[in-house]
């Protein structure tokens, strides 16, 4: 179906940051090299399936449209995971600052949820803009394919499988989360938000 290979990005943050040691970085990008070759694979295989077999209680259609769907996810969200680590940390600012202000009770406020948010969750915490109701919202998900809301834009991803912190933290995840926050570029995240934003002018 024309599908043309993904190539894994490069990110300046597969090194040692403040309290991530370089080998998690470096294990973590090898899992996310992982999930681009695996989206190329099934996408080669839908090229040749038996579609006249299709079922939805078992086919190799649903298992490939399903496996896609999760392993496309690994790539997007680990993408804007390392695209925004690698920074000072400190707090938002910008329209970040102003949207989270406006659509929380407070910056503080925000921030302790979604901290809480990633104790709760078993694989992600995004912070997205929904373009229907025009407005930031934390949202939880359990694994690569279970982002929940349609129509909203991710602008901060926190990867919360074992994987992003085991090495250096073990079961202290919440020491994890701090060290994630410590490195996070809120630069980025704004532009993050604008592209967002520029959709939604789209979208009118």
């Amino acid at each position: 179906m024309g599908w043309k290979d993904l190539e894994p990005k490069k990110f300046s943050c597969i090194r040692e940051l403040n309290g991530i040691s370089a080998r998690t970085m470096e294990e973590h990008y090898e899992l996310y090299k992982g999930y681009v070759a695996k989206t190329n694979e099934i996408q080669k295989r839908l090229d040749g399936v038996d579609r006249s077999t299709a079922n939805q209680v078992f086919s190799d259609l649903r298992s490939l449209r399903v496996d896609l769907s999760f392993a496309y996810g690994g790539v997007k969200n680990h993408e804007t995971y390392f695209g925004h680590l690698g920074g000072k940390g400190g707090t938002a600012s910008g329209r970040t600052m102003e949207l989270i202000r406006r659509d929380f009770p407070s910056y503080d406020a925000w921030l302790a949820d979604f901290k809480a948010s990633g104790l709760a969750a078993r694989g992600w915490v995004w912070l997205a803009y929904d373009h229907d109701w025009n407005l930031l919202t934390t949202v939880v998900g359990d694994a690569q394919n279970t982002f929940p809301l349609w129509n909203a834009t991710p602008i901060l991803a926190l990867d919360v499988y074992e994987h992003a912190y085991w090495i250096d933290y073990g079961r202290a995840r919440a020491k994890y989360i701090e060290a994630f926050f410590n490195n996070l570029d809120w630069n980025v995240v704004e532009q993050n938000l604008e592209r967002a934003l520029a959709m939604q002018q789209v979208h009118k």
